[in-house]
Formats: C-alpha cells, structure tokens, sequence
C-alpha cells in the first residue's frame, strides 16, 4: 500500500526553528498505532469490495497540526499530509521534510502562485479559470513536469460546496484538457454531512459513476478519486476512492 501520510507551529517562524529537532518517540508510536488502525479499516473495506489495498492513499489531513508532530507522523510513515490553507502550510512545509503535500482546501485565485510552488498535488480545482491560471503558473514555475491536480465536484448540488456541475464539469473537460502544464489526475468530492457513513454512499457512488463516464468519453482524465474522510472514508473505498482524506482518526480531535 502506498504509504500514507500523515497549522500549526501555526506562527511560520516557529517551524523552522524547530526542522532539526528529532521526533517524540512516543508521538511517534502513538501515531503508528493510529496510522495502522486506519490502514487495517481500508485494507477490509477493500476485501469487502474485491479491491486491491495497494490502490488507495492515504492523505493525513495535518490542519492545525504543529510541526514537531508532524515531523513524528512522518517517522510513523505518514508521508503524504493534506492541507485546507496557504498560510498554514507555508510555515510547517519547509519543517517538515520527507513529506509529500497535497493541498485539500479551497484555492483563491490570488493565492495561485503561492500553492504552485508549495504543493505536490492541488486537489481542489474548482473552476476553469483557477485552473488556466494554475497551468500559466505551473509553466513558469515548475520544472519537473505538469502539475498533477484534482477536479472538484459538487455532485450533491450543495449551495455550501465549492466544485464544479457535474453536468458544466463535461462542457469544461476539453478546455481543461488542453492545459499542458496540469495533469489532470482524477476528481475529488467533499462528502454530505450525514448522521452515519452509510448516508454518504450515495455521494461517493454518483463521483465514480459521474468519473467513469467522463474517462469513457475522453480519456484525458486520470483514474483517481479522492473522497471520504475520518466518518466515511471506508465506505468512500468500498465506493471506489483512491485517495482518502483523514484526520481526526489519525491525530485527534483538533482544539
């Protein structure tokens, strides 16, 4: 299984002040034990579903999370951390190192810039225009190649959710397809606000069907699907996802 992941030193200053100091063991072991509970709930919704494991990811939602500990999900193997804010990541990413960082929350457009040359992935692409500015900046900006990105989708219709129509969605993948300098990886959901997980199944369900038919009419579009979080996320594999965003059943609830 690709290893999982895991503001914060929330003052920037304070990260890396600290990028040297090694990891608590006991942070350490405690977030090994939590990273293999979660690991063990994805590897049975996979069996539940006839799905390989080594297919899923697992980013660890680090909003809020200091450094120092994020330095020890690091050591316990969560390599790849999720993001919701620029601000925030910019003061933990250059104290973290050995992480991959996937921003997972909403992109304004005048932080383009400033999300290009901070993350390995932008899961929340929302809107055409956001995406042909981050493929001009990702040409200036990036040498090793396109940006890999994720397309939100509101596929609920919630009026509170950022994403694209799945219906506007089809009408843009062509324009978005010729970006050359964003690769697009797949789609991404925010799930419904649900009493219990089997409530969101429909939520996943609509993404990998809405994903299916768009690959079968134009195959520009890569395989992933990132949905479901500490609630839901077993349910989002048994639906499909490849990638899930959990935070809470890794570090805690946050203050």
């Amino acid at each position: 299984m690709p290893d999982p992941s895991g503001a914060a030193d929330l003052a920037g200053t304070a990260g890396s002040a600290e990028a040297g100091s090694p990891p608590d063991p006991a942070t350490v072991a405690d977030l090994v034990a939590a990273r293999a509970r979660v690991l063990a709930a994805i590897v049975a919704a996979c069996a539940r579903s006839g799905r390989d494991p080594s297919g899923v990811t697992l980013v660890a939602v680090s909003k809020t999370v200091g450094a120092s500990r994020l330095r020890a999900a690091v050591a316990a193997g969560l390599v790849t951390l999720g993001e919701n804010r620029i601000q925030e990541a910019e003061g933990k990413i250059p104290a973290v190192p050995g992480a991959r960082w996937h921003l997972i929350g909403p992109l304004q457009a005048n932080k383009a810039r400033r999300a290009v040359a901070l993350f390995d992935m932008i899961e929340s692409v929302d809107a055409l225009a956001l995406a042909v500015r981050l493929d001009r900046l990702a040409g200036e900006l990036r040498l090793g190649g396109p940006l890999p990105v994720l397309v939100q989708v509101n596929v609920d219709a919630d009026p509170a959710k950022a994403g694209f129509e799945p219906a506007a969605l089809a009408d843009a993948l062509p324009a978005l397809g010729r970006l050359s300098n964003l690769e697009l990886r797949g789609l991404m959901t925010v799930g419904r606000l649900a009493p219990t997980a089997e409530d969101a199944r429909p939520t996943f369900r609509a993404l990998r069907t809405l994903a299916a038919a768009i690959r079968a009419a134009n195959p520009i579009l890569g395989p992933e699907l990132s949905m479901g979080m500490s609630d839901d996320y077993a349910v989002a594999v048994e639906e499909g996802a490849t990638i899930v965003r959990v935070g809470r059943a890794l570090f805690g609830e946050r203050a």
